[in-house]
């Protein structure tokens, strides 16, 4: 069912903040307004409202997403802005602060409330024009309880370039890892059906997407809520049968649930990329135990071997959680060793963060943020120097590349991304090519690697453009 086009004749500006995962949030939110009237403007200077989707996650976030709020806020003072909306993870997970302490914020609307963003916004406009001193706190709000099953992702105005898309296949997480507020935002986990992920990812396809970027807080849990077992691969199959679609990328692939089936699907199916998002946080059993991972280094290790050897070119993106409470010297340079001889293709890399309401704050030895940082950075060396010797090893290859667009530092030069690229995250491919748009897949042949990116010249044009 459509909205009503109350909208008609009114702008509005939107700042989406975060993950993937909250992207999908903000197109679909994005699609609701489109459909009510509303028209989208590029400059929140002028718009009759802003909604601000925000990121709760980690405290750098937070401060980012404050700082966007503050901003608005500011613009709205001025006159230059008539109404601001809050919405997503910070919402959610502190409400009362922000009601608190950001009294001229019009209306908050929380993670599962996204469905109703058009009567929200309606809302936050009458009440900045008519009635401001008139609505409780509790009237300018608006949270709804997890939801039991999976919201539709159609219809969605798209922010990402047209050739590719997250796909959402899953909202919540039942892992209760003791650093992360997830759970307490996002609800437990709730499996989208095998068919509602189908008709989404066709629905995109026609849209023009190439590559479908799978999301989700646990992907390989896919389907053990729903169907009684996990089902990622079943969904991976149906995946690589939809015409039109050239790439499948999984993201957030838990090292738990990798069945003997899975991984020959991962290593079979020809539209599944050999490119895997696998968190492990840590590698020191002990670590893993306070982190409450349910897995240790020997399963790890045993799951990283049985990867590598099923799929040959296989380039493995995981993180790591650094300076966590108690974490010593040995156990940090455990990790460092592991990274080092496990040659992770991707690696990210986070100073441990304090996060309110967390399991993880009641541990003793918490370190100094300058002690976290550093075994950052030298985690961040280690790896560099993994991934740096990947890329030189690249040379003189030949790679089917999606171009992205135009590169905005060389003049007719575009970039684009390998099956070893996730966009935003990885690495890019640069080529001297002014034809090419974005959108092609074309095959390159790598002539050097400057750091993490790569250099190609394209080999063939003909059939490019879809």
């Amino acid at each position: 069912m459509q909205p009503a086009r109350t909208g008609a004749g009114k702008t509005y500006a939107f700042v989406s903040l975060s993950c993937p995962k909250n992207l999908v949030d903000s197109e679909r939110m994005l699609g609701r307004l489109a459909q009510a009237g509303y028209a989208l403007t590029p400059d929140a200077d002028g718009a009759d409202v802003v909604v601000v989707n925000t990121c709760g996650f980690i405290e750098p976030a937070r401060q980012e997403s404050r700082a966007v709020i503050d901003e608005m806020l500011e613009l709205k003072k001025q006159g230059r802005v008539g109404a601001v909306v809050v919405a997503g993870c910070l919402a959610e997970r502190r409400k009362d602060e922000l009601l608190n302490e950001l009294p001229d914020v019009d209306h908050l609307v929380g993670v599962f409330g996204r469905e109703e963003i058009t009567d929200v916004v309606e809302r936050a406009l009458a009440r900045s024009k008519y009635a401001r001193h008139a609505d409780a706190a509790e009237q300018r709000s608006l949270f709804r309880p997890a939801p039991v099953r999976a919201f539709e992702d159609n219809a969605r105005l798209r922010v990402t370039p047209r050739h590719y898309a997250y796909l959402k296949i899953s909202e919540g997480c039942d892992r209760l890892c003791t650093f992360c507020a997830i759970p307490g935002m996002r609800g437990k986990h709730v499996t989208k059906p095998i068919e509602q992920v189908l008709d989404e990812a066709r629905e995109l396809i026609d849209d023009g997407v190439r590559e479908l970027i799978l999301v989700a807080q646990d992907s390989t849990y896919y389907g053990l809520d729903r169907y009684g077992r996990p089902r990622l691969a079943d969904l991976l199959r149906e995946l690589n049968c939809l015409d039109g679609l050239d790439w499948v990328r999984v993201l957030y692939a838990y090292p738990m649930y990798f069945s003997d089936e899975l991984i020959d699907m991962l290593a079979g199916a020809e539209k599944v990329l050999p490119y895997l998002d696998l968190p492990l946080q840590h590698v020191n059993d002990r670590m893993l135990r306070l982190m409450a991972r349910r897995v240790n280094r020997r399963e790890t290790e045993r799951l990283i071997a049985k990867l590598r050897g099923a799929i040959p070119s296989l380039v493995l993106r995981t993180t790591f959680i650094v300076g966590f409470p108690g974490e010593t010297e040995a156990e940090f340079d455990e990790l460092l060793e592991f990274v080092r001889d496990a040659a992770f293709e991707r690696v990210g890399v986070f100073p441990y963060s304090y996060e309110p309401d967390t399991p993880a704050t009641r541990l003793d030895g918490h370190l100094p943020d300058e002690l976290k940082e550093e075994r950052r950075n030298r985690l961040m060396q280690a790896q560099q120097e993994v991934a740096f010797r990947w890329s030189q090893r690249q040379v003189g290859r030949e790679l089917d590349v999606l171009v992205d667009g135009p590169d905005p530092d060389l003049p007719n030069y575009v970039l684009g991304r390998s099956y070893a690229d996730a966009p935003d995250i990885d690495g890019v491919v640069r080529l001297k090519a002014k034809a090419l748009r974005a959108g092609d897949m074309i095959r390159a042949k790598v002539t050097g690697a400057d750091g993490y990116d790569l250099a190609a010249r394209a080999l063939k044009q003909e059939g490019a453009v879809r």
